[in-house]
């Protein structure tokens, strides 16, 4: 009986073991079933106006995605004081719910009130972070509001993702940058060259997306705005015009109190010399602009009819006010970074923004002492427009950092881990969340057809666009416009990053301008067109133009046989004859933009006419429309076809016949053809005694004919230390459009970009 009993309680022990062991699995299924559904919460947390407009483009995507996002706001810093705006309430209009607000500055604009806010913040944020219990706290840039948050959130084993870093600015914000960097778990930075920084200073590579920045996700999609001169005219009245005033913003720079204030009322002196309509920002909240704003004040700006003061100015409208600026001035990153992607006038003063990476349009004054110097770089920059660039950002920033968010792991340990040297060298994007291939825009302009392509860094064509060249202006501009936003919008979908736009088009070309001054004959209604300005509006890219031989001799340089060459002669021989000449590395375009119309050189007194209007060039020789009209003579004549030479009634006569039929014996096409390799020679001899180039590169439908014959008449006619350059046939299949590219690609890896 008792054994029964013994045996009966094991038999229930046991089905009471695997019952536990049931619901130990089951809830382990729960619990992973609910790890894979619960969504990420993110918290944002801003601290002033600026970074908001990083900040708010990122919220945006974030709330569009609740299946996938939990959004939490933390506002605090200058976004709660009366002075500096209430810019809170700009967040609310967004309809973004505050999660919390905190009120951490101590007044007093100095050095010690700034740390003693740093105390402060580090005293209230625990209780928000706590409570929220955030995934992820995204932090902006390099104030002292934002050290004190991922100071905060490090400490309470919160994951960072620090928007902006590796940058260098050239103030104490680079030592607070970087200090903010070392805390974060993630980085989302701008630039190639802030991601260099980044695995310098030992952040792990596999960690940092190349995002861009943010606030060009909105700024790029709002900066044309129909309704623009009611912006500007709301903020500086209504007799200004577009271009015609300027944005000033100067915030104090803490390591040199002093003299910030000292540039501050030089630069006021020079805006109230210059006499031009004026909008001033309050500076921020950092030490010494209490004393900026008691300057302001002494000088009278703020009852002077000339000037405009305001303490806050939303985004939307902000951007508008910089993009239809005729200058923009201060030392406010705005300059060195939006105001590049309208090609804005910028003059930068003092110290602050000088180690940041900058477009053509920013002037520096790093010595502002005196008003004379600012006067004179006012009269400078005031009115120019510069070509647009991105350096900072295409447009697409935030859906790189919402797919960053989505494959960050809850269940990886926590603790950093740094990557000590030797760093690994970048050459190009290799991020496990996002690879992107940086690529150029190449629009090749000829006399029959318009194409543009998607061309990258090694030069393969990954997507081309073809369409008859129309033959009016109007036209011709809408579908150039047309294909180039169909291009840029499919580059996302290839995940290529346009770096510019550069264009191939006949005649000549002020490169300098973007400017085509006369076009041949090929291309109808296409001088004095300025080709940059309508391009860079659209695409908001930096663009190139140069003549189509020239960037043949530049697609050789980056692609082809001219690659490693230093000097060289590149040869089109097609429906006409042009070139291109590579100098000591650099491509020789002359005082007036017509060197290297190798076509023109006169090799005949008597010769035929040209399409130049001239007689004996060798274009009216060699060119495939000097070799088409005499085969036409000779078919006229009945001396053009052989026996075996397939040749039908209505087939229109080519060069092709030409030497179709002189292979097939025909003495009278050999003739033509034999003074056509002769005067190509003679005009070739001729730019090898003036340039003295160590190879000669044939491109072109002809270049495989010519090649050889043009060999042997430099051999026979040129100097004996000219007669062992080489002819070679280009191999390039396309060198209008990688030639077009290569401007773009070269410029760009030149700036380091």
């Amino acid at each position: 009986m008792q054994q029964h009993l013994n045996d009966w309680k094991a038999q229930e022990l046991y089905y009471l073991r695997m019952q536990r062991s049931r619901d130990r699995m089951e809830r382990k299924n729960m619990d992973e079933q609910n790890q894979c559904q619960r969504k990420l919460r993110v918290c944002v947390a801003t601290c002033n106006r600026a970074d908001y407009s990083k900040l708010a483009p990122i919220m945006c995507g974030i709330k569009s995605h609740p299946d996938e996002f939990e959004l939490e706001v933390v506002v605090l810093g200058s976004h709660l004081i009366d002075d500096y705006g209430n810019t809170f309430r700009m967040i609310e209009q967004d309809d973004f719910d505050i999660s919390s607000k905190l009120h951490t500055i101590v007044r007093g604009e100095d050095e010690a009130a700034m740390v003693e806010s740093v105390g402060l913040a580090l005293v209230k944020l625990p209780d928000v972070l706590q409570r929220l219990r955030p995934d992820i706290l995204v932090v902006h840039g390099d104030r002292f509001d934002a050290l004190a948050l991922a100071t905060a959130a490090a400490l309470m084993n919160i994951r960072i993702l620090h928007l902006e870093g590796g940058e260098v600015s050239g103030t104490i914000d680079d030592s607070i940058r970087h200090a903010i960097s070392k805390l974060a778990h993630y980085h989302a930075c701008c630039t190639r060259t802030a991601e260099q920084h980044l695995i310098a200073m030992c952040e792990d590579h596999s960690r940092i997306l190349l995002a861009g920045c943010p606030s060009y996700d909105k700024l790029l999609s709002t900066s044309r705005r129909e309704d623009y001169m009611d912006v500007i005219k709301s903020w500086l009245g209504d007799n200004v015009q577009d271009h015609d005033y300027i944005v000033a913003l100067q915030h104090p720079v803490t390591t040199d109190i002093q003299h910030s204030i000292k540039i501050y009322g030089l630069m006021l002196d020079a805006l109230i010399s210059f006499n031009k309509k004026t909008l001033i920002l309050f500076p921020n909240i950092d030490a010494g602009s209490k004393e900026m704003v008691r300057v302001m004040r002494k000088k009278g700006i703020e009852q002077h009819p000339n000037f405009r003061a305001v303490k806050h100015i939303p985004f939307e409208q902000f951007i508008q006010l910089v993009c239809h600026a005729g200058c923009m001035i201060g030392n406010s990153s705005c300059g060195v970074r939006e105001a590049g992607a309208f090609g804005t006038p910028v003059i930068n003063l003092g110290s602050r923004q000088t180690g940041r990476e900058t477009g053509e349009n920013v002037l520096h004054v790093r010595d502002a002492d005196s008003q004379n110097k600012i006067y004179h770089a006012l009269e400078l920059q005031f009115g120019k427009r510069y070509p647009c660039s991105k350096i900072y950002g295409d447009g697409n920033a935030v859906p790189r950092i919402l797919k960053f968010l989505r494959t960050i792991d809850l269940d990886e340990p926590l603790q950093k881990t740094f990557c000590f040297p030797p760093v690994k060298e970048s050459i190009s994007q290799d991020i496990d969340h996002i690879l992107e291939t940086q690529t150029a825009l190449a629009v090749d302009l000829g006399g029959t057809n318009l194409r543009v392509a998607i061309v990258c860094q090694r030069g393969r064509i990954l997507k081309k666009y073809v369409q008859p060249n129309p033959k009016t202006f109007q036209a011709r501009m809408k579908l150039l416009l047309k294909l180039c936003a169909d291009a840029t919008r499919d580059a996302v979908g290839l995940n290529c990053r346009l770096l510019g736009v550069g264009v191939s088009t006949g005649g000549r070309v002020n490169p300098q301008e973007g400017v085509v001054l006369h076009s041949t004959k090929l291309i109808q209604e296409w001088s004095s067109v300025d080709l940059r300005t309508p391009i860079s509006d659209a695409l908001h890219l930096p663009v190139w133009v140069d003549n189509d031989g020239n960037c043949a001799a530049l697609a050789e340089k980056k692609f082809g046989q001219g690659k490693g060459v230093e000097n060289f002669v590149t040869v089109i021989t097609g429906t006409g004859i042009g070139g291109g000449i590579i100098h000591q590395n650099e491509l020789v375009h002359g005082s007036t933009f017509c060197a290297a119309e190798l076509g023109h050189i006169v090799v005949s007194l008597d010769g035929p006419e040209c399409s130049c209007g001239s007689r004996g060039c060798v274009e009216a020789f060699a060119s495939g429309m000097a070799l088409q009209r005499e085969a036409k003579r000779l078919h006229d004549e009945e001396q053009l076809k052989v026996e075996g030479m397939d040749m039908k009634l209505a087939e229109p006569i080519t060069a092709a016949h030409l030497i179709s039929a002189a292979k097939l014996g025909n003495s009278r096409a050999e003739a033509v053809l034999n003074k056509a390799s002769t005067a190509l020679g003679m005009g070739i001899v001729n730019i090898l005694h003036m340039m003295n180039p160590s190879m000669v590169i044939l491109s072109g439908i002809l270049a495989s004919y010519y090649q050889a014959p043009v060999q042997n008449i430099i051999l026979e006619k040129a100097l004996v230390s000219a007669q062992n350059i080489k002819v070679v046939e280009s191999h390039l299949e396309e060198p209008a459009l990688l030639g077009a590219a290569s401007m773009v690609l070269d410029y760009a890896t030149r700036r380091i970009y």
